[in-house]
């Protein structure tokens, strides 16, 4: 059994190693919440396990959609992660339906624009959250379970004559 992850960042080196734990983590809008009375964000994300990949776990293809079951994968892991940041003033969202509780985000990424902290979901979606001195603390909770499925990113080239942004 591993141990569980425990990590605090306090400025933008520490949140770029923060999010290269969390990148992949999914998180239904249900799960987050701002609290401006308290000057805070939390939500509870499923985290991918990237260091738990070892050898060619880490580098082989991922498995299609409908093949077999664990038996015969190699074998990853997701975790519940517990994600508060203090010292928010404000929340904006882009591309996020609050109002849809069963919505599912893909985080990609999670880093400082601005002065303020902004999380990046695949599909465009944005969460900036605004504060001078902010805290973010994350920690896994409960055991990790496996998955046969590793997340993938794939990157379409242009089509001929259209230039890349």
């Amino acid at each position: 059994m591993s141990r569980p992850l425990k990590l605090r960042a306090c400025d933008a080196e520490d949140l770029q190693v923060v999010s290269g734990f969390l990148q992949d983590a999914i998180v239904p809008i249900g799960e987050m919440c701002y609290l401006p009375a308290d000057r805070r964000f939390a939500m509870v994300v499923s985290r991918f396990r990237w260091e738990a990949c070892k050898g060619d776990a880490a580098t082989a293809a991922p498995r299609p959609e409908g093949d077999a079951g664990l038996e015969d994968a190699a074998c990853y892991e997701r975790v519940h992660c517990g994600i508060c940041i203090e010292g928010i003033e404000a929340a904006r969202t882009r591309g996020v339906d609050l109002r849809d509780r069963s919505q599912i985000l893909n985080l990609l990424t999670i880093g400082v624009e601005d002065g303020g902290i902004v999380m990046h979901f695949s599909g465009g979606a944005c969460i900036r959250l605004d504060g001078p001195d902010w805290t973010c603390r994350i920690e896994d909770l409960g055991e990790p379970w496996p998955t046969a499925r590793r997340p993938c990113h794939l990157f379409e080239e242009p089509a001929a004559g259209v230039a890349r942004s």
